[in-house]
């Protein structure tokens, strides 16, 4: 049977939440069969669902928290093909590098990268100037490398 597409309507700023708490849900074993859930980068207030039907969608959503309902026709894949084009981008920050901060509540700071997680684009830092050396988790891209430490992949994840 083939995939059909639908656009699930959320409470904006709540899609991660959305897709997390439906992620889990599926993985517990309920009645659907659901291929794929995409959060289009930009676009507030939706996601997309691939199912075999808008019944295994509906089940899926059925007690999901900021879900607030299914569009009434089905989205073909043309329509949303643009936005889901993966860009690959490659990140490249090595563990012992030293950083400076470029964004949030510890901009323009120094800090020496301990580890690395690729998957979540999160990188793990210690402050240079902190008189007590503090975990801090921080995206790449918040960010930009100042020197090379030494060539160390281990910290990766």
């Amino acid at each position: 049977m083939d995939a059909k597409i639908f656009g699930i309507r959320t409470a904006a700023n709540r899609e991660d939440q959305v897709i997390d708490y439906l992620i889990s849900k599926l993985r517990r074993g309920i009645n659907a069969v659901v291929y794929s859930v995409v959060r289009p980068h930009g676009m507030r207030g939706y996601i997309f669902i691939e199912a075999v039907s808008k019944e295994d969608i509906e089940t899926a959503l059925q007690g999901v928290p900021y879900a607030r309902g299914i569009l009434d026709r089905e989205i073909p894949y043309i329509e949303i093909e643009h936005m889901l084009e993966q860009v690959k981008v490659e990140m490249n920050i090595h563990k012992s590098d030293i950083v400076e901060i470029i964004s949030g509540p510890f901009k323009r700071e120094n800090a020496k990268v301990i580890r690395i997680n690729r998957q979540k684009e999160e990188i793990v830092v210690e402050l240079l100037e902190a008189a007590v050396p503090i975990p801090i988790t921080v995206k790449m891209d918040a960010v930009k490398v100042v020197r090379r430490g030494e060539t160390d992949k281990e910290g990766e994840e």
